[in-house]
């Protein structure tokens, strides 16, 4: 699958967990998403959301863009240089 198309089944992704947590008490919506990202994302795709919402990716939902402050930040690649 092309970089592109595993961006957009990230962010698909990311949208289906914050439209399940919009339904919540408000107080636990930003903290449900951010969880559940923590809880069941390997390091790779958790950077990759990171990369995306700091690089402005359009597509994301409020919530979901919310929660990724709250998503641990894996450890940077190593170069192999």
């Amino acid at each position: 699958m092309s970089e592109t198309g595993t961006d957009a089944k990230l962010i698909r992704m990311a949208n289906q967990i914050a439209t399940f947590f919009a339904s919540q008490p408000e107080a636990e919506r930003v903290e449900g998403v951010a969880a559940h990202i923590n809880k069941f994302w390997e390091p790779r795709m958790r950077r990759r959301l990171h990369e995306l919402v700091d690089g402005g990716a359009e597509g994301f939902l409020p919530l979901a863009i919310a929660a990724s402050a709250r998503v641990r930040r894996p450890e940077p690649v190593a170069s192999t240089a």
